[in-house]
């Protein structure tokens, strides 16, 4: 039966106790290729994640990956970026709207006749940008809301 190993905790582990990956395959009775392969994030066996663990002196539940646990952490920071990605679009928004509303201010101040002759396209745009702010902050609360035991 194939397991997979949490590599990155368990390299974290050996590096921490200043260890090579020979000596933990000396300490685990393994083959250091088996370390390799393990770090790198490939399955191992019962027996040799059964070894790691007596190396390190914990349980063998310490070094598996909970696919719970890892799939709530993958679903988090794809909503992450989701927001980021809404947020880096207003902002986006938010500078040609401000470039926008200059151009129509030197079409206005061209123009020669009376007032804002840009009203109406400057009203709309801004009725465009309010609708963008309003998704960003639904988004934010939604996420927020959806992940409320985690800080996002």
């Amino acid at each position: 039966m194939q397991f997979h190993p949490d590599a990155a905790k368990i390299k974290r582990w050996r590096e921490e106790r200043h260890w090579s990956q020979d000596h933990l395959a000396d300490l685990a009775g393994i083959g250091s290729r088996t370390v390799q392969r393990i770090e790198n994030g490939e399955k191992a066996s019962y027996e040799s994640v059964m070894a790691l663990a007596a190396a390190f002196n914990v349980d063998v539940v310490a070094l598996t990956v909970d696919p719970t646990h890892q799939a709530a952490a993958h679903e988090k920071a794809e909503a992450v970026k989701a927001v980021a990605a809404v947020r880096l679009s207003f902002w986006i928004h938010l500078g040609s709207y401000i470039l926008g509303m200059i151009i129509f201010l030197a079409i206005s101040a061209s123009s020669g006749g009376n007032g804002f002759v840009m009203l109406v396209p400057a009203l709309w745009w801004t009725v465009g940008l309010a609708g963008h702010a309003l998704t960003v902050f639904i988004v934010t609360i939604v996420v927020r809301f959806n992940h409320s035991d985690e800080t996002v």
